[in-house]
């Protein structure tokens, strides 16, 4: 997923590969149990079970300290967080609207 289209906007998202690699890291290591097995860049995280509402919380809060990215409340929806493919659009988005 190189590129997508945001309100006429187009985002690359080819540079945060190691950032996305840390965060589904993360996800495996702590919602998991290290059995990585099922977990594709577009598995919704609240169908599948993986992590709840509070695990979304410890996920916001990861990625916060970790990387120093602020989330507003309107930020905190599943078009941002449910996969591994909205939290990379959502960091682009949000990389791209701080430069």
């Amino acid at each position: 997923m190189p590129f997508f289209d945001d309100a006429d906007k187009k985002v690359d998202c080819t540079g945060g590969g190691h950032m996305i690699d840390q965060i589904k890291a993360f996800i495996i290591d702590n919602f998991m149990f290290g059995n990585e097995s099922g977990l594709q860049d577009d598995t919704s995280f609240l169908e599948e079970g993986i992590i709840d509402s509070t695990g979304v919380l410890e996920l916001v809060n990861f990625i916060e300290q970790k990387y120093q990215i602020q989330f507003a409340d309107e930020d905190l929806v599943p078009e941002n967080l449910d996969t591994i493919n909205n939290i990379w659009k959502f960091l682009a988005i949000k990389q791209h609207l701080s430069n």
